[in-house]
């Protein structure tokens, strides 16, 4: 059993006033003193190890993380975000923080951070309690967010209508809110051609999909209720297909303020959409943390 004293890990006092230093009177009302983190690094990780802080409060996980070369994941719902964290971290990369363990571990600025805002939830319920998609998704927002949960590469072709992302230089996807009727699929499926595949997502269509070998048809809503979980405001998400992993870099960060992202006939069975490619940029905002970014 370890005892860590104030003199080996720091104190509220202290913690203040890192603080005080960073923020002026914009103090953040209880954050921890650097050295009770760097304390608690030392005895668990390793530089280059992956630091989780799923309540990141003032940033000082982030802070201490990035100083002592381990990469980081913060999230953080409240506004602090905007008020704290960010301008800690560019503090830090900027070299500006000289509190905290700056001097212990020698400290003099560098590295990076991408920040990102997840996205409001892609189905909402109406008002008789269906699952909908959500109106403040335009066109183009959906259109991505489809291609992400379905593993096609979001790329848009300015020449062909029906072209929203591809999987490969064969197998294309449409998201459209329209519903498709016999006619419309029939002239889709002659554009497309027998040495092309096209997957449709849809709000609706009418018809036995079979009939037409290069497409399968998706309803938007039932499709994303398949890939994700919805509506919840507990820690019981089950959220698949996940991005791959981003080249490694100093640090990286997550912030999170909404909700997550979360066919008629079935169509017969035919190949996979997109599996086994990179995983595209995210529709989420985000922004590179480095000197000059805003």
């Amino acid at each position: 059993m370890s005892l860590w004293k104030h003199t080996l890990a720091g104190h509220n006092q202290e913690a203040m006033k890192e603080m005080l230093a960073l923020f002026g009177d914009n103090v953040f009302s209880t954050p921890k003193p650097e050295r009770l983190i760097y304390t608690a690094f030392q005895v668990s990780t390793q530089a280059g190890a992956l630091v989780l802080d799923s309540f990141a409060g003032s940033g000082t996980t982030g802070a201490v993380a990035h100083k002592m070369g381990r990469r980081w994941i913060m999230v953080e719902l409240g506004e602090h975000c905007h008020t704290h964290i960010i301008p800690r971290m560019k503090k830090v990369i900027d070299g500006e923080d000289a509190g905290g363990i700056t001097k212990a571990v020698n400290w003099k600025g560098g590295g990076g951070f991408r920040y990102y805002r997840l996205g409001p939830s892609l189905i909402v319920e109406d008002e008789w309690g269906n699952p909908v998609i959500n109106s403040e998704f335009n066109a183009a927002m959906l259109a991505e967010a489809m291609c992400k949960l379905e593993g096609f590469e979001y790329a848009p072709s300015e020449d062909v209508y029906w072209i929203h992302g591809k999987s490969t230089e064969t197998d294309f996807i449409y998201v459209t809110t329209q519903f498709m009727s016999k006619e419309m699929l029939t002239r889709l499926s002659d554009e497309v051609g027998p040495e092309r595949s096209l997957l449709i997502c849809c709000s609706a269509f009418r018809c036995d999909p079979g009939q037409f070998p290069n497409l399968t048809i998706k309803k938007i809503p039932k499709a994303v209720l398949k890939k994700c979980e919805w509506g919840h405001d507990d820690y019981s998400l089950e959220v698949k297909n996940l991005p791959k992993a981003l080249p490694e870099s100093p640090a990286c960060a997550l912030h999170t303020d909404r909700d997550e992202l979360t066919e008629d006939m079935p169509a017969k069975p035919r190949r996979k959409f997109g599996k086994g490619n990179p995983a595209q940029a995210s529709l989420f905002d985000f922004m590179e943390g480095g000197p000059g970014d805003e």
